[in-house]
């Protein structure tokens, strides 16, 4: 490895007639850029893709992620959306943003384009997972995809009791039509047994 001079790196820089080689860690510490794409090439430091795009900074300019102060001009640890030019942030900070949000969700944080900004944050060596985002993955959401189910009638004459209701007849479980969050079995308030829709007081 040219970074750390130890045994067994792999990654060889794909510029012609360069024979550098390195471990990932050394790289990746040490402004090589590994792409998680198409060939998924690599580079050594001498070598790397860097930003070309003109951006200008005005006073002492912070992340738009952790809010920290950045570097006062584009290198490998410092990057601008190349679309509005003006969302600056640190390497570790977008590849982080990029791990949550995934390839579907993965745009600039203060533009929201991405059109230009994932393939060049790619090009960067950004590794952009084809996953979901980790917000949808936990069970953050789970209960928006549970359906009502108990009676909401100010009495419930069901002798089963509120969390229970019958597949037909008048103790079937009919939802408000309008916000699906309230319900009531037939009986309850006072439906015809061939009822099948409902409205909630509240709508």
């Amino acid at each position: 490895c040219y970074v750390c001079g130890e045994r067994g790196a792999t990654i060889i820089c794909q510029q012609k007639r360069c024979k550098r080689r390195f471990h990932y860690p050394c790289g990746n510490e040490n402004g090589c850029v590994s792409q998680f794409f198409g060939q998924y090439r690599s580079f050594c430091q001498e070598h790397s893709p860097a930003q070309t795009v003109q951006a200008h900074q005005d006073g002492e300019t912070t992340c738009v992620i952790c809010l920290e102060h950045v570097g006062d001009k584009l290198s490998y640890h410092t990057m601008v959306c190349p679309n509005c030019r003006q969302a600056w942030f640190h390497r570790g900070c977008i590849q982080q943003q990029a791990f949550h949000a995934g390839l579907l969700c993965f745009r600039c944080p203060q533009c929201n384009d991405r059109e230009k900004f994932l393939p060049e944050m790619s090009s960067l060596g950004i590794q952009v997972p084809t996953r979901q985002p980790a917000w949808e993955a936990g069970s953050g959401f789970v209960d928006m995809y549970q359906r009502h189910s108990h009676c909401d009638a100010s009495q419930c004459h069901y002798a089963q009791g509120r969390e229970h209701a019958e597949e037909e007849g008048p103790w079937y479980l009919l939802l408000c039509s309008s916000c699906a969050a309230t319900g009531t079995h037939r009986r309850c308030s006072a439906l015809k047994d061939s009822a099948t829709t409902w409205e909630c007081d509240d709508c």
